[in-house]
């Protein structure tokens, strides 16, 4: 089920347009900057070409960057159909066995899908700095859901893209290959309940929350 949802005021220059899609309504984010030209994609999940596509054509958007914030088959099998010649794909080193050899996931993934592998053309790791759109955006590496995956924190307008680390009310899984509970409590803990408490929390599935109510409400993880 597809279902396009606008993130209306959200921020005073960017628009976002947070859809769900591919097989189990993964979160991604089309960013592009209000009367620009050039869009970034945040996640790219199964098929999703089916809807990027059209959404770049209405908006008259070339998508310029994918933005992975980790490797799991629902966030970056898409992203393959979507790359031309001068698009920058963004991901964490720890993925690059996902990235390149998709078909390891076959083990966890459903049934029947043929996953294309994606190459990575920058690297990030934690500490570097992004601009996506004239806005500074720190990258955070969050391990546990999964090796590589990686937080993007946008300060000035306090939204921050966490991919599966964290949901509203929830946690990534630490049980599928390459996943630690303990790993993932202490990204939690050090890079997302750490962040201003008023800052929006973008989560690869379901609904947005922040880090004051999550740290205040999810059964999970504790603030230390």
């Amino acid at each position: 089920m597809q279902s396009l949802i606008r993130l209306s005021d959200l921020m005073s220059s960017l628009r976002i347009e947070k859809l769900e899609l591919g097989p189990i309504g993964t979160n991604a984010y089309l960013v592009w900057k209000c009367g620009g030209g050039d869009a970034v994609l945040i996640d790219a999940p199964p098929n999703c070409s089916e809807t990027i596509k059209p959404l770049l054509e209405k908006e008259s958007l070339v998508l310029r960057e994918i933005w992975l914030t980790h490797g799991h088959w629902d966030h970056m099998a898409g992203a393959a159909d979507l790359v031309g010649d001068d698009t920058v794909v963004i991901g964490h080193r720890d993925d690059k066995t996902l990235f390149e050899q998709p078909a390891v996931m076959s083990a966890f993934a459903m049934p029947g899908m043929d996953f294309k592998p994606v190459t990575i053309t920058k690297w990030v790791e934690a500490g570097d700095s992004l601009d996506l759109f004239g806005k500074e955006v720190v990258v955070n590496h969050c391990p546990g859901h999964c090796p590589g995956n990686v937080i993007f924190w946008i300060k000035e307008e306090a939204i921050c893209f966490v991919g599966d680390v964290i949901f509203a009310g929830s946690i990534g899984r630490a049980d599928l290959p390459g996943g630690n509970f303990e790993a993932l409590e202490k990204s939690i803990q050090t890079c997302i309940y750490t962040l201003p408490e008023e800052t929006k929390l973008l989560s690869g599935h379901g609904p947005d929350t922040t880090v004051g109510d999550e740290r205040r409400d999810n059964p999970f993880v504790r603030p230390v």
